[in-house]
C-alpha cells in the first residue's frame, strides 16, 4: 500500500545522498520514485537497485515527480547534493510545494538558509535540516545528562574537530561555491550541537587560515583550519578548534563541557563523567551507525509532514538558522578580526522572513 506515504525524490547521489537513500529506504513511509545525478551511470546502477526511475538532470527530476503528483501534498524532496549544484531546483521544488530535508549544512550562506525557510513558510511545506548526531546515544545521553541538572555551574564548552585524510572535492576551496571551509562543512553537526544544548552565544571571534603560500592567495580560499572562540555569558564561554590538515591529529571528534565539580566528554561513541581530579566517575559506551541514525531524522521529518498535528517538525530549517548565523559570525569576524554577534544576524533575518 502506498496511501499515506511520502512520494519521495533524492536528488545528488554523493556520500550524503547515499545515506539518505539507504536510511530512506528502511524506512516504510518513504516511498522512493525517482533519484537524480549527474552521474547518469550512477544514477540508473542505483535506481535499479532501488526500483525507481532514474535521471541525470536534476530539474527533469522535479519537473516530472510535480507531474506524477500532481494534487498530492504528500511529496518530499531529500538533498544530498553540492548546493551550488543546485540550489536553483531545491527553489524550484520548494515552489511546487515539495517538503525538503537537506543534509547538513542548511545551506552555504545564512541569506540562502533564510530564503529557503521564507519560501517553506509561504508554500506551506516543511524545510528542515539532517543532523543525524542528534539521534546517537552518546548525545542523547549528554542532553539528558544537561536536562537533568547534573552538571553545575556550567563554564567552559569545548569542541576539537579533525578531519584528516578525508578527501576534500576542489569546489570546497572556493568560497563563492561552497560557502566556506571546514567550519560549515565539517563542523555544522559539532555546531549544532552546542546551539542544541546552550543558548546562542552573544560575540563569536574567529581565526581561520589555510595552506596557501601567502596572505593574498589565503583569501581566495576557504579555510582548512579554524578557532573559533565564542561568549555564552560572563560566566560561560566556548571554543571549537577544528582543522582538515593531515598532519593534525588523526580524525577524531568530541565535545567537552565543564562544570564546577565535574566534565563530561563525548564522541559518537562514548560519554566519559569525570571529577575535578580527572577521575572517572561514569563511563558509557554507544553504538553508531551513520545510516541509522539518519534513519531517525528521517523518521522525524516524515511524522512532521505526514501527522503535523501529532508529530512537530524537529531540526527545522528556522531552528538550523541559530547554526547558520554563529558559522556566518564566523566568517565574518575572521574578516574583520573583531568579535561579531550572532543575534545581529539572526534578528536581521528574520525580519527577512
Amino acid at each position: 500500500m502506498s496511501e499515506g506515504k511520502l512520494k519521495t525524490a533524492i536528488l545528488g547521489l554523493n556520500r550524503e545522498g547515499q545515506l539518505l537513500l539507504e536510511a530512506a529506504s528502511k524506512i516504510d513511509c518513504f516511498q522512493i520514485e525517482a533519484l537524480a545525478d549527474k552521474d547518469a551511470n550512477l544514477a540508473e546502477q542505483l535506481a535499479d537497485q532501488y526500483k525507481c526511475m532514474a535521471f541525470d538532470d536534476y530539474r527533469q527530476l522535479i519537473i516530472e515527480m510535480d507531474s506524477r503528483l500532481r494534487g498530492s501534498d504528500k511529496r518530499c524532496l531529500l538533498v544530498g547534493a553540492d548546493m551550488y549544484t543546485c540550489d536553483e531546483y531545491v527553489r524550484m521544488a520548494m515552489k511546487k510545494k515539495f517538503n525538503v530535508l537537506k543534509s547538513a549544512p542548511a545551506a552555504r550562506t545564512f541569506e540562502e538558509s533564510a530564503e529557503f525557510v521564507r519560501l517553506a513558510d509561504e508554500q506551506g511545506t516543511h524545510f528542515s535540516v539532517a543532523c543525524p548526531r542528534r539521534y546517537a546515544g552518546s548525545y542523547l545521553a549528554l542532553r539528558k545528562f544537561l536536562e537533568e541538572g547534573r552538571l553545575e555551574q556550567v563554564f567552559l564548552i569545548a569542541a576539537f574537530c579533525s578531519f584528516a585524510g578525508r578527501p576534500v572535492p576542489s569546489w570546497r576551496t572556493d568560497p563563492k561555491l561552497a560557502g566556506g571551509g571546514v567550519l560549515l562543512h565539517d563542523c555544522y553537526e559539532m555546531i549544532d550541537q552546542m546551539m542544541w544544548n546552550f543558548p546562542l552565544p552573544q560575540q563569536v571571534y574567529s581565526l581561520n587560515t589555510n595552506q596557501a603560500a601567502d596572505k593574498q592567495q589565503r583569501s581566495y580560499m576557504t579555510e582548512d583550519t579554524a578557532v573559533l572562540a565564542m561568549k555564552f555569558s560572563d560566566t560561560l564561554v566556548g571554543n571549537l578548534v577544528a582543522s582538515g590538515r593531515d598532519t593534525v591529529w588523526p580524525r577524531y571528534e568530541f565535545i567537552k563541557v565543564c562544570g564546577k565539580d565535574s566534565m563530561v566528554v563525548v564522541n559518537d561513541t562514548r560519554m566519559t563523567v569525570r571529577d575535578i581530579e580527572g577521575k572517572v566517575i561514569e563511563e558509557m559506551d554507544y553504538d553508531y551507525e551513520a545510516v541509522d541514525c539518519m534513519a531517525e531524522a528521517l523518521k522525524s521529518f516524515a511524522g512532521s509532514v505526514l501527522s503535523p498535528e501529532e508529530e512537530e517538525l524537529l531540526c527545522s530549517g528556522r531552528e538550523n538558522l541559530k547554526n547558520m548565523a554563529v558559522i556566518e559570525s564566523a566568517y565574518l569576524s575572521a574578516r574583520t578580526a573583531m568579535p561579531e554577534e550572532p543575534g545581529r544576524i539572526l534578528q536581521m533575518g528574520e525580519g527577512r522572513i
